[in-house]
């Protein structure tokens, strides 16, 4: 079955990040319709479930890789954005992050070293924190 399936998905586009969005998207409205018993959501939802599947199995590389490639241009920043904010709760584990009173630079302070002088690296203000 798998062999079959194989020789099924050869030559065709497949999944990537714009089919993954639509088949997400396509949750997020069933979910909606449960909620609010609209057929607006229920159509909605079965728009996007058959386009995303006929991106899948498209054959059609050029043209898939081109609507990929807008999606990704048009969620740069939004995307740049999540990254951010990941990377700053995992270095929350480890250091406190604290904000120059003088030039409002961001500053990373180790855990755990008690009261300490940070002196800002851009502006060479000093003042004191609890680290």
């Amino acid at each position: 079955m798998r062999d079959r399936f194989y020789r099924f998905m050869q030559g065709r586009y497949g999944q990537d990040a714009f089919s993954r969005f639509l088949l997400g998207a396509m949750a997020v409205c069933l979910l909606l319709n449960v909620v609010f018993r609209s057929r607006l959501f229920g159509a909605l939802a079965w728009l996007l479930l058959f386009y995303g599947y006929f991106r899948i199995f498209s054959r059609n590389h050029a043209a898939r890789f081109a609507e990929n490639q807008r999606y990704l241009e048009r969620t740069a920043k939004f995307r740049y954005w999540f990254e951010q904010q990941k990377k700053l709760r995992e270095e929350r584990k480890y250091h406190h992050i604290y904000v120059c009173p003088k030039c409002r630079q961001k500053i990373r302070i180790p855990k755990g070293k008690g009261k300490i002088m940070v002196r800002c690296p851009k502006c060479r203000h000093e003042f004191q924190r609890r680290s």
